[in-house]
């Protein structure tokens, strides 16, 4: 099952990212840019966590 999510303005999507991608940092107690980085270069498994955190980094990316 696919979940889309509509908002309103891309600043509630942004702010709605912002703060998925701290509670990712909070979990794994590394930052976003970091672990993008690291799953980038294969250095990372692609457990369904990390998958939805570099998925939600990129949309942050495009946003910002």
């Amino acid at each position: 099952m696919i979940l889309t999510i509509q908002y309103t303005s891309p600043i509630d999507a942004l702010i709605a990212l912002t703060k998925r991608l701290s509670t990712y940092e909070d979990q794994q107690q590394m930052d976003s840019e970091e672990f993008f980085d690291q799953y980038s270069r294969g250095q990372l498994s692609d457990d369904a966590v990390f998958v939805d955190w570099a998925n939600d980094y990129r949309h942050y990316l495009q946003l910002r």
